[in-house]
């Protein structure tokens, strides 16, 4: 079945002729994915080091990041579906998108919450991510009360 392809219980729909906002990337996450398949469905803190590599120009906003230990990551699944509004996800039941957490979803955002391994320049080595090497970035957070 391709990735196209809709499982018994899905639904699609016909996507807006164009976009509501802009958003800037700031910058490339490095991990050892590179196929959906491979890719853990969850993070863990206990996973492998990635990198985050934050574009040249956002440097001076890294300052201060390192005080953290835990980091909130937005980051956009630029290899996701975004057109279904019914989904099967393998073994249960169909549910509509916005009760999952697919990467299936109109607006494919995604956050996890990784321990911050290390600051070096403007790459961060972080544990606990779950996407695909080479998904933009979106933005940085500290975890509230997360204070190094």
């Amino acid at each position: 079945m391709s990735e196209s392809e809709l499982r018994p219980g899905e639904a699609a729909v016909e996507l807006p002729p164009q976009t509501d906002a802009g958003i800037y990337f700031i910058g490339v996450i490095r991990t050892p994915w590179h196929s959906r398949k491979e890719c853990p469905k969850r993070g863990s803190l206990d996973g492998p080091i990635c990198t985050i590599v934050v574009d040249e120009r956002w440097r001076g906003a890294l300052t201060g990041l390192a005080a953290h230990q835990r980091v909130q990551v937005l980051y956009w699944m630029d290899r996701a579906r975004r057109d279904l509004v019914l989904q099967t996800p393998f073994g249960k039941d169909t549910a509509g998108t916005f009760a999952l957490r697919s990467p299936v979803r109109p607006n494919p955002i995604a956050s996890s919450i990784v321990e911050l391994v290390a600051v070096e320049g403007t790459s961060l080595r972080v544990r606990g991510l779950d996407c695909l090497d080479g998904t933009p970035l979106v933005d940085l957070k500290p975890e509230r009360g997360a204070h190094g």
